[in-house]
């Protein structure tokens, strides 16, 4: 889990400013779709981000502080590259309110762990808790018309938890697909395997009797470039029926590049999508740092790799459901 290069050059910016610049974003001018609601009774705000090398990268408090003051605005959130090594969530949890808790995963591929926060009095965890995972004899089931590999399973299982909120019970599926190189046919393979064996398991368990409950959620890294049926990955992953919930935000990716949407919610019509009112993705580097930012391809440069390193290259997406 190697992590981005050090900002070599010295920038110190002052913490509250940032804070009011994260929470005023929203008043802007033609910014007002990025605004995240209100925690509100009857509703559950969920969301997805995934914080880069978390306990790699040598962030310091006010940092923390920072990411701890976005996570706070969601009941129950989905980080995706947790290091092994938990200093970075544990740095975060010194900074978030009182009575937010961690559930985590064993490491997996690249060293990851997979993590949920979510505030205690909003949400109650419930008995399953497990991976997500295909048996030996089940392998050969996982294949695509496309693909000429054969399915050797994940390289990061992904991880879910059952949890309630009011009358809501549901199952989360928090995962991270395999990336590889993109100008590999064998990586664009597995990628493509993997999101099908996403979209096959959440299939199986909302038809089966025997599920803990139908109503199940995969939720984000996907390393999905493009939300539309001219991607591989979006194909295998959509395959069996999953939907992906549009964006309701002007903001053209979930990645710092603003060029692909690789964190994505997928669930199937019924019960849970309908509780689904409103989706958008926050990009808090439009707020941040802002004396960073400048017109010229190096100051632009100089932002994202600052932003890269002490935040994360991605933004969180998230959704408000309705719960009663």
């Amino acid at each position: 889990m190697p992590g981005f290069p050090k900002p070599r050059f010295s920038y110190d910016y002052d913490l509250n400013k940032e804070l009011k610049a994260l929470r005023d974003y929203p008043k802007l001018p033609e910014k007002e779709d990025r605004a995240v609601p209100a925690k509100s009774k009857g509703h559950l705000l969920l969301a997805t981000w995934n914080i880069a090398n978390l306990g790699v990268q040598d962030r310091r408090e006010k940092d923390y502080r920072l990411i701890a003051e976005i996570i706070s605005w969601f009941d129950l959130i989905a980080i995706q590259e947790t290091n092994d090594n938990l200093e970075g969530l544990r740095g975060i949890q010194e900074q978030l309110p009182k009575g937010y808790e961690a559930l985590f995963s064993d490491p997996g591929g690249n060293n990851e762990r997979f993590t949920f926060l979510y505030d205690t009095s909003r949400l109650q965890v419930l008995e399953e808790v497990g991976r997500v995972t295909v048996p030996p004899k089940d392998l050969d089931s996982v294949k695509l018309p496309e693909t000429s590999q054969t399915f050797q399973g994940f390289d990061r299982n992904p991880y879910l938890v059952s949890f309630a909120a009011d009358e809501l019970r549901f199952v989360l599926a928090n995962v991270h697909l395999y990336f590889g190189d993109e100008r590999s046919k064998e990586g664009m393979e597995r990628r493509c395997l993997e999101a099908y064996a996403v979209g096959r398991w959440a299939d199986l368990r909302r038809r089966d009797k025997q599920a803990y409950t139908p109503n199940v959620l995969a939720l984000g890294d996907f390393n999905l470039p493009v939300q539309n049926e001219t991607d591989p990955v979006f194909r295998a992953l959509t395959r069996k029926g999953l939907h992906l919930p549009p964006h309701s935000t002007k903001v053209g990716g979930s990645n710092l590049s603003d060029d692909a949407q690789y964190d994505q919610m997928g669930v199937f019509p019924g019960p849970m999508e309908d509780a689904i009112e409103q989706t958008g993705v926050f990009d808090y580097d439009g707020a941040l740092f802002r004396d960073l930012w400048g017109d010229t391809k190096a100051e632009q440069t100089k932002f994202r790799s600052y932003v890269k390193y002490y935040m994360s290259d991605h933004r969180p997406l998230w959704a408000r459901l309705k719960t009663g």
